[in-house]
């Protein structure tokens, strides 16, 4: 088993940069510090560092030890955050990342299981850019991100997907522009105005192929990066918009608008985004066990 306290030895000498300083900063003797990190390497049977001139530099092994270490020790210091925000009353924060393809109606419906804690819960959310999020939630300064998808492969962040539930996706208009369109759906949406979630959005290929599929063509007049912009111009009768079924009641009487119909086979996916595959903090445990749209199909993939 391995010694946590040696662990922490080698912590404090590799984030100093050396032993001398670590002993300036720790109050320790540079042979205690020696001793204990070689004491570690025995137990582990590895080298941890080695020399470079009169410099101590990690090895890759070493490289690899300090990442786990530093997730140790980061949980340590959130573990004892935790018990004193506790014992002292205090809210416990709870800092989101919330993509800005999300629709704001749908994050309260995945965040809404905690608020509902026995515990006092402060969230802090903070909307942007899914690759700007996870930069955040990998240098620890959020506790989770809400996705329309999964981490993507290509992004160097060592992390974990929670599905959360999906939903089938319907298409709104106002009240008059539905009135303008001919024919039953989906043929009514052929040649009228239509609004699309933007590139990034996982759920717009799904669209555009459903589309294809019913050989219906409108006509594209926007492209919105953030959902709740789109509804905006959606709800000024700029043109047709899609939005998840699930908060299909929440858009009609928020927007002015008529569910003009579903398209069932598209279905829109939200994931709960983390740096550890076991969910520690217990609102992104509450969130990811208890959401409203909790699917049978629900997957953890890294």
């Amino acid at each position: 088993m391995i010694n946590f306290k040696q662990l922490h030895h080698f912590w404090s000498v590799a984030r100093a940069g050396g032993v001398v300083r670590a002993s300036e900063r720790t109050g320790l003797a540079p042979q205690t510090l020696s001793g204990q990190i070689a004491a570690l390497e025995t137990t582990l049977g590895v080298n941890l560092f080695r020399r470079q001139g009169r410099r101590l530099v990690l090895t890759e092994t070493g490289d690899m030890v300090l990442d786990y270490a530093e997730e140790i020790f980061r949980l340590g210091t959130e573990l004892e955050d935790a018990l004193s925000t506790r014992s002292a009353g205090r809210a416990l924060p709870f800092r989101v990342g919330v993509s800005d393809v999300v629709p704001k109606a749908i994050a309260y419906v995945l965040l809404a299981p905690s608020i509902a804690l026995p515990e006092p819960m402060r969230i802090v959310c903070r909307e942007n850019k899914l690759d700007q999020l996870l930069g955040e939630l990998a240098v620890h300064k959020l506790d989770v991100v809400l996705a329309d998808s999964p981490l993507p492969p290509n992004m160097d962040v060592r992390g974990y997907s929670h599905k959360l539930g999906e939903s089938p996706v319907s298409f709104f208009a106002t009240p008059a522009l539905s009135a303008s369109l001919k024919g039953p759906f989906p043929a009514c949406l052929h040649g009228a105005p239509m609004l699309l979630p933007g590139a990034d959005a996982a759920v717009r290929r799904p669209l555009l192929r459903w589309l294809e599929d019913h050989k219906v063509h409108p006509r594209i007049v926007g492209e919105f990066d953030d959902s709740a912009l789109m509804k905006a111009f959606g709800e000024a009768g700029v043109g047709i918009f899609p939005s998840a079924d699930l908060i299909s009641d929440e858009v009609c009487r928020q927007h002015g608008v008529q569910r003009l119909g579903t398209a069932d086979s598209v279905r829109e996916s939200f994931y709960a985004i983390s740096v550890e595959r076991r969910l520690t903090h217990p609102a992104v445990r509450a969130i990811s066990n208890a959401g409203p749209m909790q699917s049978d199909s629900a997957d953890t993939t890294s």
